[in-house]
């Protein structure tokens, strides 16, 4: 009988070193840090090169959304410029002429001097050469202000027309679906030939290279952890085993909660807990809504 017994310890013995063996402090389920992507631009999606699971990086060209009548409006836009710019007075031409009148009263103003200084001309004439000039001078720098004048109020009237470009370039550039985020999509919500407008939601994004598991703990463990502390992080394997992963923990929540009805029974969800969130690399294993639990 005593025989019978040890054999049977013996049994019980192996078979819980064999088997998997729970040792977590806290469990909880794996998130991603997720972002939707909405559309910036309106119009009819004519490209669309996205699928759900595919990675993508920054800067990725994903689709593109049509951009005829913006194009159509810039042109438009452009040539009104150029219509207002080609008022613009030729400031040299239209004092050309000024300008070679100057120069013969120039001439005529030295011409003189020399006369009266040899006694061959009368000062009165000289005078009247210096008027001539200066009165010629006068009238060359008020034409070339108010041709200066005129230019700059067409470009003035230009600025607005420019500024609408501007933003017409800007739309344009958002008619291409840039990729932001470098992640795996998780949700596709469009497809090529719908209409999108501004704030509509085209897919979501998250990156997965590294997860994050929001764990709970009870209030008497709140004393065995701290930003910045490494935990392990247990994981089912396909072996009956756990699979182990080291991870940071990079948030506490300052405030008590109820534990959530999906991670534990019945009577321990009257229960407060706080909430933390453990970051960690994932190898491509975990999963979002992946459950888990932690060990400290």
């Amino acid at each position: 009988m005593k025989t019978f017994l040890l054999v049977a310890a013996g049994t019980l013995l192996l078979a819980s070193c064999n088997g998997k063996k729970t040792i977590s402090d806290a469990s909880g389920t794996f998130e991603g840090l997720e972002t939707i992507v909405s559309a910036e631009a309106a119009g009819r999606i004519n490209r669309l090169s996205l699928e759900e699971g595919q990675l993508l990086k920054a800067g990725d060209t994903v689709g593109h959304i049509d951009s005829v009548q913006l194009y159509l409006k810039k042109k438009q836009l452009q040539a009104q410029i150029h219509a207002v710019l080609g008022r613009k007075p030729d400031i040299p031409a239209q004092l050309a002429a000024y300008r070679e009148q100057l120069k013969q009263a120039l001439h005529e103003q030295g011409r003189l001097s020399n006369l009266v200084k040899a006694d061959a001309a009368t000062p009165k004439q000289l005078d009247d050469a210096n008027a001539q000039v200066a009165i010629l001078r006068k009238q060359i720098a008020a034409q070339e202000s108010s041709l200066d004048i005129a230019s700059s109020g067409l470009n003035k009237e230009a600025l607005p027309l420019s500024a609408q470009i501007e933003q017409l370039n800007d739309q344009l550039s958002k008619s291409n679906l840039i990729n932001q985020v470098n992640g795996t999509v998780l949700a596709k919500y469009v497809e090529v030939g719908e209409m999108a407008v501004a704030g509509k939601p085209l897919y979501k994004i998250a990156d997965l290279s590294t997860i994050i598991l929001r764990a709970y703990f009870t209030a008497n463990q709140l004393s065995s952890i701290k930003l910045g502390q490494r935990v392990k992080v247990l994981v089912d394997a396909s072996d009956g085993q756990y699979k182990t992963y080291e991870g940071v923990i990079e948030w506490i929540s300052a405030k008590a909660e109820f534990t959530p009805k999906t991670i534990q029974t019945k009577e321990e969800r009257a229960n407060l807990v706080y909430a933390a969130k453990i970051k960690l690399k994932n190898d491509g294993y975990l999963k979002i809504g992946m459950y888990a639990e932690v060990s400290l």
